[in-house]
């Protein structure tokens, strides 16, 4: 691990990527499917920690991958307000 790299990020960058998969997989299928609030909350957490991961990555993304992460997650917290309504 470097000297600059989060501890977090080397456990995930060291994490099976289908088990990742299949777990997000997992949570947002029960955020969407979840009525009301409790979906709302949960698709909300799930923007939450998408920002936090976009943030992080933010420097070393192409401007189109930027552009589409963006616009993905601003569809995200859409659905996720909406469900709180």
């Amino acid at each position: 691990m470097q000297r600059t790299q989060r501890p977090l990020l080397a456990r995930l960058a060291g994490a099976n990527p289908t088990s990742v998969f299949l777990l997000t997989l997992v949570v947002v299928l029960v955020a969407f499917f979840t009525p009301g609030v409790i979906g709302g909350l949960l698709t909300l957490a799930l923007a939450g920690v998408l920002i936090a991961l976009l943030a992080t990555t933010w420097a070393v993304q192409a401007p189109q991958t930027r552009l589409i992460r963006l616009v993905m997650l601003t569809l995200l917290v859409t659905v996720g307000l909406a469900k709180l309504l």
